[in-house]
């Protein structure tokens, strides 16, 4: 038989459908794939199906609909102080996925070479080397996840054309700082890079703390493409309608790639969105309310039960070291917890590249995007477990 593409068949399935099974076959609360067990506001799925009915359903523009383009706009001015052309400088893409798949495919060529800053959500390794690109890898260091300069510069070479930057960071809940945010757009002005950056979290950032995007650090408007999801923002996974603001160049960039991925999105679930994006400002507020209230019980609970937290600023995920319960394999406890005490997380060693013999293996992801209920059962089968083990 011909031999398939080794950059997907040579990798193991995504750790998410592998996790998801297992909680499955043994009747585990999963609180390890990232998605929440409520849908989100009444009022935008209830446009969506008015829209689906009333039509139209043919192919939608392949750059969006005008209308959500346009509130993508009025996204990025009303909390970023950002001034985008929603004709030029908006496109919708199908889920923040696809959008990075094809802001990849249209940067990079065979032979140049993309940085990565580890752990990072695994789909960039393998959408990056399906271009025929290298990747250059950045550790984090632990236990706040903090990137060094040195390490940085020490990965880019004269080949380098982009830096992959993920803030509020899936899987770890890192929010970058100011600091950080800077750092990396001084060595990508010095170096003539693109920057892509995923923000799907944008709008779950806790304790007071406002997103800042890289873009709007000064000398940065026009080497960035902003990533964004819906299916986050509205806790509408399903929906899979992300949005990608950027200078026009390189949103044209994107574009050319994404019309021969997945060419366009369904025009209710966009009209949706539309609405969503100019929903009130009590409508964010108490989604991050409500999910920050989500991350205290989790992690309290996650203490009673003998674990080392790890700081969460962002996202709806909660990291653990389990050295603190005599645990030193995140994949084998991943599953022993799935197993015995009936609760599933994933092993942060999984969002490292395959190539990464100095990936740790002592951290693993909760998910708390739950209901508190859901939550409140998890940790109390945590507690009981670690305690009788």
């Amino acid at each position: 038989m011909p031999r398939l593409n080794p950059v997907f068949s040579d990798r193991p399935q995504s750790i998410f459908p592998t996790m998801s099974r297992l909680a499955n076959a043994h009747d585990a609360i999963n609180l390890g794939q990232g998605f929440p067990d409520e849908d989100g506001p009444r009022e935008i799925r209830e446009i969506a199906a008015r829209a689906t009915i009333e039509g139209p359903n043919q192919y939608a523009p392949v750059e969006g609909i005008p209308e959500l383009r346009e509130a993508i706009a009025f996204d990025n001015q009303r909390f970023y102080g950002l001034d985008l052309n929603p004709e030029t400088e908006t496109l919708v893409v199908s889920g923040a996925t696809e959008g990075l798949a094809a802001a990849f495919l249209g940067f990079l060529s065979p032979g140049d070479e993309a940085v990565l800053l580890a752990p990072f959500y695994e789909c960039y390794a393998p959408q990056i080397e399906a271009t025929g690109a290298r990747i250059n890898l950045v550790n984090l260091v632990p236990p706040h996840w903090q990137l060094d300069r040195e390490a940085l510069e020490r990965a880019i070479t004269p080949k380098t054309k982009l830096i992959v930057v993920n803030t509020p960071h899936n899987p770890l809940g890192k929010v970058m700082s100011t600091d950080e945010l800077s750092l990396i757009a001084d060595i990508a002005i010095k170096q003539d890079l693109i920057v892509v950056c995923d923000e799907v979290y944008e709008h779950l950032i806790f304790d007071g703390v406002s997103h800042q995007p890289l873009m709007t650090i000064s000398g940065m408007r026009d080497r960035c493409v902003r990533i964004g999801s819906a299916g986050k923002t509205f806790s509408l996974t399903g929906f899979r309608i992300g949005y990608v603001s950027g200078p026009a160049h390189l949103i044209t960039g994107v574009m050319k790639a994404h019309q021969h991925l997945a060419y366009t999105v369904p025009i209710p679930l966009q009209k949706a969105v539309a609405a969503g994006l100019r929903m009130g400002d009590d409508y964010y507020a108490a989604f991050k309310t409500d999910m920050q209230t989500k991350r205290n019980l989790m992690a309290e609970g996650l203490t009673e039960a003998g674990f080392d937290v790890l700081p969460c600023a962002g996202t709806y995920f909660i990291t653990v070291d389990i050295r603190s319960v005599g645990r030193d394999d995140d994949a084998a406890f991943c599953r022993e917890i799935t197993e015995k005490a009936k609760v599933a997380a994933v092993p942060i060693s999984a969002f490292y590249h395959p190539s990464q013999a100095d990936a740790p293996h002592n951290f693993v992801r909760f998910c708390f995007c739950k209901k508190k209920e859901v939550l409140n059962e998890a940790c109390d089968r945590l507690v009981n477990y670690i305690k009788e083990s």
